[in-house]
C-alpha cells in the first residue's frame, strides 16, 4: 500500500478500512468517530441554496454500523457515537461525554457526544463548546472541514485517559484527522485510514501545517 501522507509519525491511508485494517497489524489504542449508522444529513437547504457544507452526509451512515471489523486490531479502543449502536458492543462502565454547551443553553442539536470505551471504569467528561459557528479552540480560527468533524483538543483528551500511554494508535476513520494531529503533538505513532479522498487532503494538509507549527514552537 502506498500512503496519502507520511511524515515521521503519522501515516494516512485513501482507502476502506475493512480491506486496509488487516495489513497494519496490532495497535494500542483504535481511537475513532466511525459513522453512526443515522442516516444523518447536515444542515437543510433554504431556498434553495445550499449553504456551507448543507445536505453533506458520511458515507456508510445510512446503514446500521457494524463495528465487528474493528475488533482484535488493537489492545484498547475509543469508539465516538457508541449509543448509537451500544447493542453491538460490549457493556461498558467507562463511557466518555463530550459536553458541546459548555454551559451554554440547549438548541436543536444534542447537548453532549458519547464514546464506548473498553479501557476505563468511570465515566469522564470533556467541555468544550462546539455549536455552529461558535467553536473552542484552534477550529474556530481555521474553519470547519468535515460536516462531522471532532476537535483536536477532545482528541488529546482521550489520548490522556489512556494509561499506559498507547505504543501505536489507529483511527479507520480518520475524518479531517483530529486524532493523527492530537497524536503527532503528542509524540505517539498513529496510522489514519480515510475512504474520502477529499478528506484525505484535508487532513494531510492540517497535518503538513501542524509540522511547520511544531517546528516554530520549538
Amino acid at each position: 500500500m502506498r500512503p496519502y501522507y507520511e511524515d515521521g509519525l503519522v501515516t494516512l491511508y485513501h482507502g476502506d478500512c475493512r480491506e486496509i485494517l488487516p495489513s497494519l497489524g496490532r495497535f494500542g489504542l483504535l481511537l475513532s468517530d466511525p459513522p453512526y449508522g443515522m442516516d444523518y444529513q447536515h444542515g437543510a437547504r433554504k431556498g434553495g441554496v445550499k449553504l456551507g457544507m448543507d445536505g453533506e452526509s458520511i458515507i456508510g451512515d445510512d446503514t446500521p454500523f457494524d463495528p465487528s471489523h474493528l475488533f482484535g486490531i488493537a489492545d484498547r479502543m475509543i469508539l465516538w457515537g457508541g449509543n448509537h449502536f451500544a447493542s453491538r458492543l460490549p457493556d461498558s462502565r467507562g463511557w466518555l461525554i463530550w459536553d458541546k454547551r459548555d454551559g451554554t443553553p440547549s438548541n436543536d442539536q444534542s447537548d453532549c457526544e458519547l464514546a464506548w470505551t473498553d479501557c476505563l471504569a468511570t465515566a469522564r467528561v470533556f467541555s468544550a463548546r462546539w455549536s455552529g459557528g461558535h467553536r473552542t479552540g484552534r477550529e474556530q480560527a481555521e474553519g470547519r472541514v468535515h460536516v462531522n468533524q471532532k476537535p483536536v483538543a477532545l482528541m488529546s483528551w482521550c489520548l490522556g485517559r489512556v494509561i499506559p500511554v498507547p505504543a501505536r494508535v489507529v483511527d479507520p476513520y480518520a475524518g479531517s484527522g483530529p486524532t493523527l494531529i492530537a497524536c503527532k503533538e503528542a509524540g505517539i505513532p498513529a496510522v489514519g485510514i480515510e475512504i474520502v479522498e477529499r478528506h484525505c487532503a484535508n487532513a494531510a494538509e492540517r497535518l503538513s501545517q501542524n509540522v511547520l507549527d511544531l517546528g516554530g514552537a520549538a
